[in-house]
C-alpha cells in the first residue's frame, strides 16, 4: 500500500495547475484497501442519506447541540474509530489511528443549524428529494463525516499519517466558530498538519475565507407613553434611521462585500416610546481592508442616527448607542498551488466534480488563520433553500461527495 500511496502523492504533485484525474485514478486503483473501501462508501450511500435523515430530525438549535452531539457520538463508536469523546466545547472526536502520529488530517462538519428551539424538524421524503430544515446545512456534512469512519474501518486503510473526525458545535449565527476555534486552539493544538471541512452540499471547495464582522447595536433612550410623551427621541427611529442608510451603502463587488441587518427587536407595547431598540448586523468580506472599510462606514451610520434622533427633537430624552461585537471571522487564504487544494482539485476531476476552488465563509477559516493548510468542499448532491424552512436536498449522485471526501482523507494521510 505505501508504494501505492507514494505514486497518488506524486501524481497530486504533479498536477499543480493541471490536474491529472486518469493517472490519479490509476493510482489508488493500485491500492486494494482504498478500493474496498471507495466501493463501501458507493454501497453504503443510501445508509449515508437516512443517516443524514435521521440526524436532521434531531434539533441542533444554536447553543443546543448537545441531543444531536449524542447520535454522532454513538454513530462514531459504532464506526471503528478510536478515543471517541466529547471535548470542552462540546464537538465530538474520534480518531483513525496511522502508522504514524503526523501527518494528522482533520475533518470537520458543524452540528449546529440557523434554526430555534421549537422549529419542527420532520423531514419529507419525495423520491431523491429530501425535505427539512437543516437537510443540507450540515446535516449532508454530517452524514458524510460517518460516512468515511465507516468506510475506512470497511476497507482496513492503513494510512501513514493519522485522521481525525470531529462534528463541532457553533458554527452558526452567534455561535462564532467556537467549537471549531477549541478544537484547534486547544484539543488538537499543536497536532494538526491539514484541515477540511464539510459543509453543506454540492462539489465546492473553497480556498478563500471570506471574513465577517457581527455587531448588536442598542439604541438607548428614556422611554414614555406614545402620546403623553411625544417629541422624546426614539431609539426605534433612531434605530430606523440607520438600517436606512445602511441599506444604501455602496459596497465594491470584488472583492465581493456585503452588509445584512439579520435581527430587529426592542420596545414593550404598541403605544409605549421604547426605552431600547436593538439590531444585529452582518457584515462580510474575502478582503481584510473592504471589510475595515465597511465596518468604519456602519459605525458612522450608527452614531450618526443618534446625533439626528436627538436633533430632530432638540435632546429630549436624549439617546445613547452601544455597538457591541458580537462575533467575527478571519479572512485567509490557502495557496492553490498547494498539496491539500491540489488533491482536492484532482480527486474531483477524476469523479466528474467542478474542480475550480472558490471563496465561502466556513470552518476552514479559523484553521487558514492558523497557517494550516485548509480547505472545505461540499458533501455532494444538491442543496436549496439554505437557512430557510423550505430547505431541500436532491440525492441526484450524492454518492460522489461521500467518495471524494473519502479519497481526500486518505491522500492527505499520507506524507
Amino acid at each position: 500500500m505505501r508504494a501505492a500511496l507514494t505514486m497518488i502523492l506524486a501524481v497530486v504533485v504533479a498536477a499543480e495547475g493541471d490536474a491529472r484525474p486518469q493517472q490519479f485514478a490509476a493510482a489508488q486503483s493500485a491500492d486494494v484497501r482504498v478500493q474496498a473501501a471507495v466501493h463501501a462508501a458507493r454501497r453504503t450511500e443510501q445508509a449515508t442519506i437516512n443517516d443524514q435523515v435521521r440526524l436532521c430530525e434531531v434539533p441542533a438549535p444554536p447553543f443546543g447541540e448537545r441531543a444531536r452531539a449524542a447520535v454522532v457520538l454513538h454513530m462514531l463508536q459504532a464506526s471503528g474509530l478510536k478515543n471517541v469523546r466529547v471535548d470542552r466545547a462540546g464537538n465530538v472526536v474520534g480518531d483513525r489511528i496511522g502508522r504514524q502520529a503526523r501527518p494528522h488530517v482533520v475533518l470537520t462538519a458543524h452540528l449546529d443549524t440557523v434554526f430555534p428551539t421549537g422549529t419542527k424538524v420532520k423531514v419529507r421524503r419525495e423520491g431523491a428529494m429530501l425535505r427539512g430544515p437543516g437537510i443540507s446545512d450540515n446535516c449532508r456534512g454530517l452524514a458524510v463525516l460517518i460516512a468515511i469512519a465507516r468506510a475506512l474501518t470497511a476497507g482496513d486503510v492503513q494510512t501513514e499519517g493519522s485522521i481525525t473526525l470531529a462534528a463541532t458545535v457553533g458554527e452558526e449565527g452567534l455561535g462564532d466558530l467556537r467549537g471549531v476555534r477549541t478544537l484547534l486552539g486547544e484539543t488538537l493544538k499543536g497536532q494538526v498538519d491539514g484541515f477540511v471541512a464539510i459543509d453543506g452540499t454540492g462539489e465546492s471547495i473553497t480556498n478563500i475565507a471570506v471574513g465577517s464582522r457581527r455587531y448588536r447595536v442598542t439604541f438607548r433612550g428614556s422611554g414614555g407613553h406614545s402620546y403623553n410623551n411625544f417629541g422624546r427621541a426614539n431609539p426605534a427611529h433612531a434605530l430606523g434611521r440607520a438600517v436606512a442608510r445602511i441599506s444604501d451603502l455602496q459596497v465594491p463587488s470584488r472583492p465581493k462585500t456585503t452588509f445584512s441587518v439579520g435581527r430587529i427587536g426592542g420596545g414593550t407595547s404598541v403605544n409605549a416610546i421604547p426605552a431600547e431598540s436593538w439590531m444585529e448586523i452582518d457584515l462580510r468580506s474575502s478582503d481584510e481592508a473592504a471589510l475595515e472599510a465597511l465596518d468604519r462606514s456602519v459605525q458612522s451610520i450608527i452614531n450618526n442616527a443618534v446625533s439626528l434622533e436627538n436633533a430632530r427633537w432638540k435632546q429630549n430624552g436624549a439617546l445613547t448607542v452601544t455597538s457591541e461585537r458580537v462575533g467575527g471571522r478571519p479572512t485567509g487564504k490557502t495557496d492553490p498551488r498547494s498539496r491539500i487544494v491540489q488533491a482536492a482539485v484532482t480527486i474531483s476531476s477524476m469523479l466528474g466534480m467542478a474542480a475550480r476552488p472558490g471563496e465561502a465563509s466556513t470552518e476552514a477559516n479559523v484553521a487558514m488563520q492558523m497557517n494550516i493548510p485548509a480547505i472545505a468542499i461540499g458533501g455532494g448532491g444538491i442543496g436549496r433553500g439554505i437557512h430557510t424552512l423550505d430547505e431541500t436536498f436532491d440525492s441526484t449522485g450524492s454518492s460522489r461527495g461521500t467518495e471524494r471526501a473519502l479519497r481526500l482523507a486518505i491522500t492527505l494521510a499520507n506524507p
